[in-house]
């Protein structure tokens, strides 16, 4: 609008100059193999199955956190989370993994109706000062709870889940959320690495320029 008022309707004499705003900087954060043996190692007891379930899953925050049995299928193995209940208003069916049903079978029998619970009342904020303190006494730095599900993406990845399956397993609303993590896999580029060498090795430097 401002560049018509500008050139074609002649309304502004001198077009001012706008300044860019530089690009939010995608924020890249998952748990290590040893910084999840030190956070758990530091953790108080009520807070592992809390994120062992969390790093199972993916769920966010508040799906774990609000979790009720009438949510879980021990038999199917699989829980869900309602239409209210997830960010992309559309319900989430969760396959539990091996490490999951750990989780959800050993908490079982301590509450009515919520899976985690402390001292029996339901856990609200698992990332408060005790998953804080937690995180200090096992050195790990700009780490937060949500980054469990960065962790969670970031090894189904790795290990080559395809990017239609993740964005079903994550409950994102568009394929896009996804691709921030497609780079983090290199299989499908690996047959092409040698390519690079294919040529002959005995020549200088300057001969190859």
């Amino acid at each position: 609008m401002v560049l018509l008022a500008a050139r074609e309707w002649g309304w502004i004499a001198n077009l001012p100059k706008f300044k860019m705003l530089e690009e939010p900087k995608r924020r890249e954060r998952w748990l290590t193999a040893d910084e999840k043996y030190r956070l758990f190692k530091e953790l108080p007891e009520h807070l592992i199955p809390i994120a062992a379930f969390a790093l199972a899953t993916g769920l966010r925050k508040a799906n774990v956190a609000g979790l009720q049995w009438s949510q879980v299928d021990i038999p199917r193995r699989t829980a869900w989370i309602h239409v209210d209940q997830a960010k992309s208003s559309r319900a989430i069916g969760v396959p539990l993994n091996d490490e999951a049903m750990s989780v959800i079978l050993s908490q079982r029998g301590k509450h009515k109706t919520n899976v985690f619970t402390y001292k029996g009342n339901p856990i609200k904020n698992p990332a408060g000062t005790a998953w804080k303190k937690a995180l200090k006494r096992a050195r790990i730095a700009n780490f937060r709870f949500h980054d469990c599900r960065h962790t969670w993406a970031t090894n189904h990845v790795i290990q080559g889940t395809p990017t239609r399956p993740l964005q079903e397993l994550g409950g994102w609303s568009s394929e896009k959320m996804v691709q921030r993590y497609a780079h983090l896999n290199t299989e499908h580029l690996r047959q092409y690495a040698g390519n690079s060498s294919q040529f002959d090795t005995n020549l200088t430097p300057a001969q190859i320029q």
